[in-house]
């Protein structure tokens, strides 16, 4: 069996941890550096830093926040946003990140994604796909959120993964702060198309949540932020609900 990972998201703008609600009304959530240094002393399997401004500020990725956290962590940790060109996700890289997420520049250039993976490896590769429910499909939503593409989740994530992608950070913006629970029909919708691990993210609430998107989602990994930033429970906590409910997760 293989085990399942638990994985705190910090969404930083300015050098400062936020978490909003559905990508909007954000409130300071702490230091980017304290917070990953305590959640890798807590037991995270890996960390997920996402600089949520740096595309629509048309600006570079903040790599000192990067090599800083690099020093203070032992455990895996994705860096992702602003990453428009190789030369930036290899920057990152060097920075001290492990893998890197990918997300508007490389739906506005899929090649992107080939380059990177070619370049570096698909396990460096991690397609983060923010998708929101319209009409009768789930959209692919890029800029920070701004944008609708029209797009087809579904149909970009298999893209993604032929392309190179080696793992997909799959967002619900629909249930993203909403602590009512992970959007188990679109995760379920995606792991059922693609052959890499998929983290879930948006919607954790309480306990039972990690379980249910684990057994009826069949995601790989789950994502959480304010359940973690705001100390409503630990991700020992988490994992030890899971350890007791069957699910493998490592203690």
């Amino acid at each position: 069996m293989l085990t399942k990972r638990i994985i705190p998201c910090l969404d930083m703008t300015e050098g400062k941890v936020v978490k909003g609600i559905q990508f909007v009304d954000f409130r300071d959530a702490g230091d980017p550096i304290v917070l990953a240094k305590k959640y890798d002393e807590q037991g995270a399997d890996e960390l997920v830093f996402l600089d949520i401004t740096a595309t629509v500020d048309n600006r570079d990725i903040l790599l000192d926040v990067v090599q800083k956290t690099a020093k203070e962590v032992t455990i895996p940790f994705t860096v992702g946003g602003g990453i428009r060109k190789k030369e930036d996700m290899q920057k990152v890289l060097r920075a001290g990140a492990d893998k890197v997420g990918v997300n508007t520049g490389g739906f506005n250039r899929p090649t992107l994604i080939s380059e990177c993976a070619q370049s570096f490896g698909s396990q460096c590769v991690v397609l983060s796909l923010d998708a929101k429910r319209v009409k009768n499909q789930w959209n692919v939503i890029i800029n920070g959120g701004r944008t609708d593409t029209g797009l087809s989740a579904i149909k970009w994530a298999q893209q993604a993964v032929a392309l190179g992608a080696g793992e997909i950070l799959l967002t619900s913006i629909d249930t993203d702060g909403m602590k009512q629970g992970f959007n188990i029909e679109l995760t379920k919708e995606v792991t059922n198309v693609v052959n890499v691990p998929v983290i879930a993210s948006g919607g954790a609430g309480k306990l039972q949540d990690f379980k249910d998107i684990f057994v009826e989602g069949n995601a790989d990994a789950a994502l959480a932020a304010s359940l973690f930033h705001f100390g409503e429970c630990t991700i020992q906590q988490v994992k030890e609900y899971l350890n007791d409910n069957n699910i493998s997760v490592r203690l």
